[in-house]
């Protein structure tokens, strides 16, 4: 069934980017409709970091807050629900769901984030967020001094391991099977005194996500209280690609420094568009998406 309010933009997402966005274009007096479905990336994770003013508050209600105040904007309605296909026409964009509805605007913003691909390792998925972490600026602080692991190998395992020594020197790199390390890489980490193991791991003990012990195929076990995990990705929602987006070959949505895509009206924040996943530069990039895109429409329509 199709929406008959033809909106200015539609904003598909509704975590940090997708609301910062959307209070932009409120305040600006734009009719902005919010699809979103519920399910966040960090929706495991207990606190969240490195937020001026929200510092240690969970995402959940950092999120809940932010959807209080972007309400209190007439011009800006909610809908919940999965968007499954968009098609550019000559004057703007039609959005279809799941349930079968359907709206138009003169913009959309796509700020649906990215979904990990976690390592097959039975307990893995369970301590996602709580203490098999991707981000040692996000989680660093909080198991600072602990004994700590990182699943990585080669090139990337070598400059993490670097990074992680900040934050603690209780550490071991964990490989999971041979590993990719240059004899200089492994003679530079064993001299700092870090250990490289290189058994295959079996499963994670935890209680509750919290993660106690490595287990190895061998029956062998490690204690560790934190591991980094930093994970390939997948886009969360392919439609901008379908759209005709450029994508960076990382993966990410191309976008410039006002947050544009390669196709003419449609503009990406978040964490589908850049490296830096805190909820601090989803904001910006909201922000400054919603900013950018009531420019665009103004400069266009006078």
């Amino acid at each position: 069934m199709a929406d008959q309010v033809e909106y200015d933009v539609i904003i598909t997402g509704g975590s940090y980017s997708g609301l910062a966005a959307g209070m932009a274009l409120g305040r600006a007096l734009r009719k902005v409709l919010i699809i979103d479905s519920g399910k966040p990336c960090n929706r495991q994770t207990p606190h969240s970091h490195n937020f001026l003013t929200q510092d240690g508050k969970t995402p959940a209600e950092i999120a809940s807050l932010a959807k209080l105040q972007v309400e209190m904007y007439t011009t800006v309605r909610f809908e919940n629900g999965l968007v499954t296909n968009a098609t550019k026409m000559d004057h703007g964009f039609l959005i279809n769901t799941a349930t079968g509805d359907a709206f138009t605007a003169k913009k959309l913003i796509f700020a649906t984030g990215i979904r990990d691909i976690l390592p097959d390792i039975a307990g893995v998925a369970e301590c996602w967020g709580i203490s098999v972490l991707h981000c040692p600026y996000c989680h660093g602080y909080e198991i600072r001094n602990k004994r700590t692991g990182i699943l990585l190998n080669g090139e990337t395992a070598f400059e993490f391991t670097m990074l992680i020594s900040n934050w603690t020197k209780d550490l071991r790199l964990f490989t999971n099977g041979k590993s990719a390390l240059s004899a200089w890489q492994t003679e530079k980490l064993k001299s700092y005194g870090l250990d490289i193991i290189e058994t295959e791991i079996e499963r994670l003990e935890h209680t509750s996500g919290n993660v106690q012990e490595i287990c190895f195929r061998d029956g062998s076990k490690v204690p560790v209280e934190a591991l980094y995990a930093p994970s390939p990705f997948v886009q969360h929602c392919r439609i901008p690609e379908t759209l005709g987006c450029e994508m960076t070959d990382q993966g990410y949505i191309l976008t410039d420094g006002m947050q544009k895509t390669s196709i003419h009206g449609i503009y990406a924040c978040g964490d589908n568009t850049a490296r830096l996943r805190t909820v601090a530069n989803a904001v910006a990039m909201g922000t400054t998406a919603g900013m950018m895109v009531n420019k665009e429409i103004v400069f266009e329509e006078f």
